[in-house]
């Protein structure tokens, strides 16, 4: 919540009325690219209110958009401070922004420059080239999402592995374990290696594939139906917790996209849940079974 920037207009270095106008999200992370990439050159900042997003986030939620960029022209008298009529945006926020309506109603044309703000002042130069405008996922941008997913789960990730500890030993404490590394840290590295065209799909392959050895361990360990039970369990309960998490880097990626993730969730959601509640359910019930047998 404290990494936004004040809304309006910013001046880079000693601006003229001929100077480049760049709009920019309200994110300080997102100002700070833009800024670091123009060093050292002249040029006006239009930082629309998106709410503290980053601005490809916003224009899927519509802050970076429209009727805030028409909003924002008028707010900072734009026409008043430049003698042009042209406006770069980044690409990333093409999805909220309708060109043609912000012309219509300001007169300023929308020119949508490269994905990365480090090409600005090459795309400033010599204009765009096919680079400039694709959009990559190498294992780098992936690997680096790794540390802010393992701190959003880390505190209910400890719980679950304590009290599966507490209550099973030290077995099902490393298969709570596994199940959030895998989803968390292996998912992203394995991303484009992986199967099917969606994230939720490709964490079930990957759940079932990390499930496979606890699966495995259960039926050597106790050869009659509560290892086969304990094994099914091993798969109805880490896959949905593999899938859930995997699902969760939909809004990491620039390959997916809102009305792709909203399908996606609606498709798998419901089946994540049922397979989680089967996996509890049958587990209880292979524990109270085994206790009965004791007594």
């Amino acid at each position: 919540m404290h990494h936004r920037v004040e809304p309006g207009l910013y001046k880079l270095g000693s601006p003229t009325p001929s100077s480049p106008v760049f709009v920019s999200a309200n994110y300080t992370l997102s100002f700070d690219a833009l800024r670091s990439a123009l060093n050292d050159t002249d040029a006006f900042i239009l930082v629309l209110d998106t709410k503290g997003i980053n601005v490809w986030c916003a224009a899927g939620k519509e802050t970076f958009g429209t009727d805030e960029l028409v909003s924002r022209i008028e707010a900072t008298s734009l026409k008043d401070q430049v003698s042009h009529r042209r406006l770069i945006l980044p690409q990333l926020g093409a999805p909220g922004v309708a060109a043609h309506v912000v012309k219509q109603m300001t007169d300023f044309s929308v020119e949508y420059g490269p994905v990365r703000a480090n090409d600005l002042l090459a795309y400033m130069s010599s204009g765009p080239t096919p680079e400039m405008r694709r959009i990559t996922f190498p294992l780098r941008d992936r690997a680096v999402l790794i540390p802010v997913e393992l701190r959003n789960i880390a505190p209910l990730a400890i719980v679950i592995t304590l009290i599966s500890f507490f209550f099973g030993g030290a077995v099902p404490a490393l298969t709570a374990l596994a199940a959030v590394l895998t989803g968390t840290v292996l998912f992203p590295l394995m991303l484009p290696h992986l199967p099917t065209a969606d994230f939720t799909s490709k964490g079930m392959i990957l759940g079932v594939v990390a499930a496979a050895p606890f699966a495995l361990y259960h039926m050597l360990s106790a050869m009659d139906w509560v290892g086969v039970m304990y094994a099914i369990c091993t798969f109805l309960l880490m896959v949905p917790v593999v899938a859930y998490l995997a699902l969760n880097f939909t809004g990491c990626s620039t390959h997916a996209s809102r009305t792709g993730v909203r399908r996606e969730i609606f498709r798998y959601i419901p089946s994540l849940v049922a397979m989680a509640a089967l996996g509890a359910v049958m587990l209880v019930a292979t524990i109270a079974g085994t206790m009965l047998e004791w007594f």
